[in-house]
């Protein structure tokens, strides 16, 4: 099951292949600086050896009254989009890598939901469907893809079922569960460094079906983590699902 929670934009870098397609940056992981997001893409594989990604989106369930004017109080907002997302392009056999892995997080027993749910492939707004973390203050998740991938793409959603929009919502990749080896920020919108992490170069975005897309660049890893620090309308956190596109890394 999962909630709804804080919302983020992003503003990921990505270089067009063909008429509305996306392709993933294969050299984002070889960048040794800490923030990687918002790189410009470099893509040093054979449009031939390109696929779109089959990202299987959940129903689309909107239940909301709020008034339209809710997007003024939301600061560094980006423009919500009313066309599909391109399709994104990524090497053939890129598959969610982080379907059944283990979830960890800042809050180990969640008031609803249960933290495996985060990875078990429901993506749907349904009540029963999203977790909500019980302390309303920045917390993260963790997910151990149990082995060292080439990641391509990484989307996730927070809540869908209501609009909302979450704060300081900041992705990273490491090496170790710590966090402490070959750490890269692959997106940040914190635009007031109130996480910690540095003010971030993206945007705060209105949560969709269609979930936050964020281009990894083929970066090599083994864990993901994902930080918020609640929504517009309250101070919880809340995850329906995360997905992970990658390959085993050679």
């Amino acid at each position: 099951m999962k909630t709804h929670k804080k919302l983020a934009t992003a503003t990921v870098a990505v270089i067009v292949i063909t008429s509305g397609m996306h392709c993933c940056n294969r050299n984002a992981s070889t960048v040794k600086t800490t923030d990687v997001s918002g790189q410009a893409a470099v893509d040093d594989v054979a449009v031939s050896e390109l696929v779109p990604l089959d990202i299987k989106l959940p129903r689309p369930m909107y239940i909301s009254h709020r008034s339209a004017n809710f997007r003024d109080f939301i600061p560094n907002l980006e423009p919500l989009s009313t066309k599909p997302r391109p399709p994104f392009l990524a090497p053939v056999g890129t598959k969610n890598v982080a379907f059944g892995k283990p979830v960890t997080c800042t809050d180990e027993d969640p008031i609803i939901g249960k933290l495996e749910m985060i990875t078990d492939g429901d993506k749907e707004a349904a009540e029963g469907s999203f977790v909500e973390l019980g302390f309303s203050f920045l917390q993260h998740i963790t997910i151990d893809l149990e082995a060292e991938y080439n990641i391509y793409a990484i989307v996730f959603w927070h809540y869908h079922r209501d609009i909302h929009a979450y704060f300081d919502v900041i992705l990273q990749a490491a090496d170790d569960p710590g966090f402490t080896i070959n750490v890269k920020t692959l997106f940040n919108n914190d635009h007031d460094n109130s996480a910690g992490f540095g003010i971030g170069k993206d945007k705060n975005y209105i949560e969709t079906s269609e979930g936050k897309l964020i281009d990894a660049g083929g970066v090599r890893t083994r864990y993901i983590r994902l930080y918020s620090n609640g929504n517009d309308l309250d101070e919880f956190n809340h995850y329906v699902e995360v997905e992970v596109y990658g390959k085993a890394a050679k």
